[in-house]
């Protein structure tokens, strides 16, 4: 045998078994990977024709040349059809029904067109071996069909090419480098197909079966150095990239590794690359951020960048390595800004009244026993005071309810006015309203309630452009919690301040009084 002949079967062999040995590992470690099936079925039926070839090669008499070119015929035009399959079911392209019915109508016409070329010769128009070669080699003059079957090739790889680049253009690196090894598996018995038709391979050898062998080192390439099909890059970057929560992924040293858009977009005033980072270094201007990360159990965070509130639930999870030992975490990033800006909303609606925009009777007793409980923690004075305003009935009879409602909105804007933003102010009901000042004496909690009294007794409410006059009265209590005592309560204080409030009422009205527990207290301020 011609030591070339010898050269170009041990290629042709090499790359049958070795397209043979992916096929297998394929049907068992990948089938159920995106494109898997495809592959194994791609390279099983590469590594038959690929033998057949080598047989044809071999072949010294034109009836067993014919014999092995059939042969090939039965697995040569399926291969473009399953490569394009798998590179679309590796993007996460669903080709619809119709596409099939074309992708394997083609192939199924040339296998019928050259195993019937006696009666027609549109695939072949001749068959015969060369004399002029130092070893037989067939020569084979191409029909019309032939073209067919080579422009369906050029097409389907060409397609599978375009599909894989533009993939590339939407992944990370590493699933570049994985792609482009794909692709140069593709391309490599394309060109050499090329030199074949085009007449320029030596001795009129049919190139693509020798460059098949080429081609699956490419693949072993994609399969073994960059995990092809274990992670398919659309599979990862629909999952991880287009995620609402953020995920960053950090290793051992608290070194950023990994992290999706939406991580980026919740790192607020983070514009660098944050791959290589430190979380230390990442979260410099956010020391609260970093303790919490530090601390790595899962958490609700409020923080504010420009002014704006932003709210996060943060969860972390532990990645192990092969030994089971932790390597990183993982920490899921969940905005819930908008959850937390409606849950506000709804609480602010059921804790204030609708017409003053105080606390309601029930918000302002469940924060007033809060300050109560702090309070009593540390020990400290609480005050409350309760007003109304005086004659309210008759106000409502003599100018109507639209004045009644006036004057309610006239005295809660005094409040607004003379409170801070420690005490708590409600309307308790009706027109009595209820101040808590947690850390203020009786004398700080009279002098505020003087303050609104004359406040209130020396304005005008302009009411259907007549001028009304109003007064209010005002029952002040105050008391000294010991640390650890925890015997008062707010419904206990409110009674004492109504018990003032009533007081006043019977005093005069217009009138500050002051609640003690042996009875009520001489009058602090009055009309006059």
């Amino acid at each position: 045998m011609e030591q070339e002949l010898l050269n170009y079967a041990l290629i042709i062999m090499l790359g049958g078994l070795l397209s043979l040995g992916l096929s297998f590992y394929a049907l068992f470690r990948l089938y159920n990977t995106p494109g898997g099936v495809y592959y194994c079925v791609a390279t099983f039926l590469a590594s038959m024709f690929g033998f057949s070839y080598l047989f044809e090669l071999l072949s010294t008499t034109l009836k067993s040349t014919w014999f092995w070119l059939r042969a090939e015929y039965v697995f040569l035009p399926f291969i473009p059809a399953f490569t394009l399959l798998m590179c679309c079911a590796y993007v996460g392209y669903r080709p619809k029904r119709w596409m099939y019915v074309i992708l394997f109508a083609i192939p199924l016409s040339t296998v019928i067109m050259q195993h019937t070329n006696e009666l027609h010769h549109l695939y072949y128009t001749s068959l015969h071996l060369s004399t002029n070669t130092p070893f037989p080699v067939s020569r084979i003059e191409h029909g019309p069909y032939f073209y067919v079957h080579s422009i369906y090739l050029y097409v389907c790889l060409a397609i599978g090419v375009l599909l894989l680049i533009n993939q590339a253009r939407q992944v990370r690196i590493r699933f570049r480098l994985q792609i482009f090894a794909m692709v140069a598996g593709l391309l490599t018995p394309v060109i050499a197909s090329l030199f074949y038709v085009s007449g320029q391979s030596m001795y009129g050898i049919d190139l693509g079966p020798v460059f098949i062998s080429v081609s699956f080192i490419f693949h072993s390439i994609a399969l073994f150095r960059y995990r092809m099909f274990n992670v398919a890059p659309i599979a990862r970057d629909i999952v991880f990239e287009s995620m609402a929560d953020g995920v960053l992924v950090i290793n051992e040293n608290d070194v950023v590794v990994d992290y999706n858009h939406a991580m980026k977009e919740l790192m607020l005033g983070v514009t660098s690359n944050l791959i290589g980072r430190s979380m230390a270094d990442v979260l410099q201007d956010r020391p609260e951020l970093k303790e919490l990360v530090d601390l790595g159990q899962d958490c609700e965070y409020i923080g504010w960048y420009e002014n704006v509130r932003y709210c996060y639930r943060i969860r972390f999870s532990p990645v192990f390595g092969k030994n089971s030992a932790q390597v990183g975490r993982i920490i899921h990033v969940s905005d819930m800004t908008e959850q937390a800006n409606l849950q506000d909303q709804l609480q602010y609606l059921a804790d204030t009244d609708g017409h003053t925009r105080l606390f309601n009777k029930t918000a302002f007793m469940y924060r007033a026993q809060q300050e109560l409980d702090r309070i009593a923690r540390r020990g400290g004075h609480l005050s409350m005071i309760m007003f109304d305003i005086d004659e309210f009935k008759q106000v409502n009879d003599t100018f109507g309810h639209e004045a009644g409602d006036v004057a309610l909105l006239y005295l809660a804007e005094a409040v607004r006015e003379y409170t801070d933003d420690y005490m708590l102010a409600g309307r308790y009901g009706g027109d009595e309203f209820v101040l808590c000042m947690p850390g203020s004496d009786l004398d700080a909690a009279c002098e505020l309630a003087e303050k609104l009294r004359r406040h209130i007794t020396d304005g005008e409410i302009a009411v259907n452009h007549e001028r009304l006059c109003i007064t209010s009265s005002f029952g002040v209590t105050s008391v000294y919690i010991a640390p650890g005592e925890h015997e008062i309560s707010t419904p206990l204080l409110i009674r004492q301040a109504d018990q003032a409030l009533y007081a006043s009422k019977r005093s005069g009205r217009n009138r500050v009084q002051v609640y003690e527990e042996i009875g009520i207290s001489s009058e602090v301020g009055g009309a006059g």
